[in-house]
């Protein structure tokens, strides 16, 4: 089976993570891939290794011709600026391209953009709540919904080591996000604030940079159970250093770093919003707390600390909701529809 992927997205976050994690496993199954990137991507040597064709766009105005679909069965779209891209390869040589859409914002009431979809063979949601946004300009017969698959990454034990022995004593609550507004991270900072005096034991770190990063440093002043850490790369030894994930977005497409996190047999807790509630059943896989409510994520933060029968009860959930998630069998999701596509 001959499939073109395509996504132009500068950076290498969540989904380019997964885009590779669907194409590293389709390799495994035998398949022919070329894959369309922005040549500023680190995503480029992650498929470089593995032998795909590679077709360089800086734009998805860029690297259009009939060779590089040839054969191919079906345009596979991860990101937003490619679905144009797969557009005009469609209207140019009529190849039928299929639409991974990762976040749960409105749909853009724009025509072009409902053109792009409207022309898609299928689409597909990461999670109830993207089927639902989706289905606003769009007919339901070909929306889907297939998530994500959880990526693992390796340990380095004396690194693992180092993380536990800085915070010898302390429960680690890390939260791992790109630092943008609605990733909750100021109700992060807020619970850190009410538990400073209430449970000095909790510790917090946070994993990553960006925008908001300034401002949310300026709000934790003077709080010394909360640490930036920044960007990191080696999330296998944080995950394994860390008593609990937590994740309160405010809007979330699913939450990948939730499924990283169950799968590397962290407890989490995250917010009741967006994508959150497929992956946690409140009580079973983890914990749901209301979005934007720093006093409830606090208390569920106490509340896991004190009972570590809960916690064990939540990774035993966690790792089983975590097989709906398997690659294996989001990997056989999209074949059925790349077989349907062909036989239209």
């Amino acid at each position: 089976m001959k499939i073109c992927h395509v996504n132009l997205a500068s950076g290498f976050s969540g989904g380019e993570r997964q885009t590779l994690q669907l194409i590293k496993q389709q390799v495994s199954e035998g398949y022919q891939l070329t894959v369309v990137m922005n040549p500023k991507s680190e995503l480029v040597e992650e498929v470089r290794k593995l032998g795909c064709q590679i077709i360089l766009a800086t734009h998805f105005t860029k690297s259009h011709s009939k060779s590089i679909t040839q054969d191919c069965i079906a345009i596979h779209v991860h990101e937003g600026r490619a679905i144009y891209w797969a557009l005009i390869q469609h209207l140019l040589y009529n190849i039928p391209y299929i639409v991974t859409r990762r976040i749960d914002n409105p749909m853009k009431d724009k025509w072009l953009s409902k053109l792009a979809y409207r022309k898609a063979s299928a689409l597909i949601g990461l999670s109830r709540e993207i089927v639902t946004r989706m289905s606003e300009f769009n007919p339901l017969n070909k929306i889907h919904k297939i998530p994500s698959s959880p990526v693992h990454y390796t340990i380095d034990q004396n690194k693992v080591d180092e993380i536990s022995s800085r915070y010898r004593g302390k429960f680690i609550v890390i939260h791992a996000a790109n630092m943008l507004k609605h990733k909750g991270f100021d109700v992060t900072v807020s619970a850190a604030k009410k538990l400073g005096i209430q449970n000095p034991r909790v510790q917090f770190l946070l994993l990553g940079d960006g925008p908001e990063r300034e401002k949310l440093e300026r709000e934790a002043t003077g709080l010394t159970n909360i640490q930036f850490m920044g960007k990191q790369r080696d999330m296998g030894n944080w995950f394994a250093a860390a008593d609990l994930l937590i994740h309160p977005s405010y809007s979330e497409g699913l939450g990948s770093v939730i499924l990283e996190a169950i799968g590397a047999g962290l407890p989490v807790i995250g917010s009741n919003a967006g994508g959150i509630p497929d992956i946690i059943d409140h009580e079973q896989s983890g914990l749901l707390c209301d979005a934007g409510n720093s006093q409830q994520l606090a208390q569920c933060i106490t509340r896991l600390e004190n009972d570590k029968a809960l916690r064990l009860q939540l990774q035993k959930g966690g790792k089983e909701k975590l097989k709906l998630f398997d690659i294996t069998y989001t990997a056989s999701l999209y074949k059925d529809i790349y077989t349907q596509v062909a036989t239209k």
